[in-house]
């Protein structure tokens, strides 16, 4: 079965910087493309990017500056976040697409 498990939350003040991990189990990230949505309260889900199994990334218009995606050889996506700000408040998803 497909497991994705993301880091629990945490809370960091504006400016500071946070890592956000999501351990994947059930197949491998160099064979699927998988990326980060999030949720802010209230409202509806935002795409932040996604990197694909060959390792080219795509990210959302408003993510391309402060929020880079990455992953290790120990199958766990990475996002890093910087300069936070109170907008970056949310709940943030790992999800796997269906392309590799």
């Amino acid at each position: 079965s497909i497991s994705l498990t993301s880091s629990p939350a945490q809370l960091k003040p504006p400016g500071e910087s946070v890592k956000l991990s999501c351990q994947v189990s059930g197949y491998v990230l160099t064979d699927y493309g998988t990326g980060w949505i999030r949720q802010q309260p209230g409202k509806t889900l935002e795409w932040i990017g996604i990197i694909w199994g060959g390792g080219s990334i795509n990210s959302g218009a408003s993510f391309k500056n402060r929020f880079t995606i990455s992953r290790d050889s120990s199958n766990v996506l990475y996002l890093d976040i910087t300069s936070l700000q109170p907008e970056d408040t949310a709940v943030y998803y790992c999800a796997r697409y269906p392309q590799r």
